[in-house]
C-alpha cells in the first residue's frame, strides 16, 4: 500500500504577500447538539462562552470559539490540551438534559487565509458572496471550496480560518495554493 501524497508544506506566502495560508495546529472540536434553551446558559457556564444565537456567526473569547452551524448545532473550539476537562465539565452541566456532544477534534484541520487576496482566492472555489457587506467579519458557515466541503469562518477584512476534514486536506491545500499563485 502506497503512503499516499505527501503532505503540502506550509506557510505559503510570506509577509507582505497578498495571501499567506498557514496551519492552526491541533484544536480540540465538538459537535454539539441541543434544542433546549435552559441547557444554554449551562454550556456558558461550563464552556465559558456564550453559544452564538444568530445564524451563520461565532462567538469567540480568549483561546476558545462556538460557531452556529444548524438550528440546534454548535462547533466548539478550543485549544486541543483542553479537551478532556472541556468534555467533563459541558456533559456534567449538560446532566438531565437532552443533548449530543461528540469529540471531532481528529476529523479537521484547520487553515488561516490572510492578506488583501485572501478572499479572491476562496472565491475562486466557493460559491459564497465573499463581499465583507455579504460575510462579515463573525460570520461562519458550511460551504464547499471546489469540491470539498468546509466550514469558512471570516475572522477579520483580510482573514479567514477553513475546517476541512483531514482526508481532504491536502486537496483543499493544493486547491488554494494553486489559486493564490496567481497573485504572486
Amino acid at each position: 500500500m502506497s503512503p499516499g501524497p505527501a503532505p503540502i508544506a506550509l506557510p505559503f506566502g510570506g509577509p507582505g504577500s497578498p495571501v499567506r495560508i498557514e496551519s492552526l495546529g491541533p484544536r480540540a472540536r465538538f459537535a454539539l447538539r441541543l434544542r433546549q434553551d435552559h441547557g444554554f446558559a449551562r454550556v456558558e457556564e461550563s464552556f465559558g462562552l456564550a453559544l452564538p444565537r444568530e445564524a451563520c456567526r461565532f462567538n469567540e473569547g480568549a483561546d476558545r470559539r462556538a460557531l452556529w452551524l444548524g438550528p440546534d448545532e454548535w462547533l466548539l473550539v478550543a485549544p486541543y490540551d483542553q479537551a478532556g476537562a472541556i468534555v467533563t465539565e459541558v456533559q456534567a452541566a449538560l446532566a438531565g438534559i437532552p443533548h449530543s456532544m461528540v469529540e471531532v477534534s481528529h476529523r479537521s484541520l484547520g487553515f488561516a487565509l490572510t492578506g488583501p487576496k485572501a478572499a479572491s482566492v476562496l472565491a475562486s472555489g466557493c460559491p459564497l458572496d465573499l463581499d465583507l457587506r455579504a460575510f462579515p467579519v463573525g460570520m461562519a458557515t458550511r460551504t464547499v471550496l471546489a469540491k470539498t466541503e468546509i466550514i469558512l469562518q471570516r475572522i477579520g477584512a483580510e482573514e479567514f480560518q477553513i475546517d476541512v476534514w483531514r482526508s481532504f486536506a491536502n486537496y483543499t491545500l493544493g486547491y488554494l495554493i494553486e489559486a493564490a499563485r496567481s497573485y504572486d
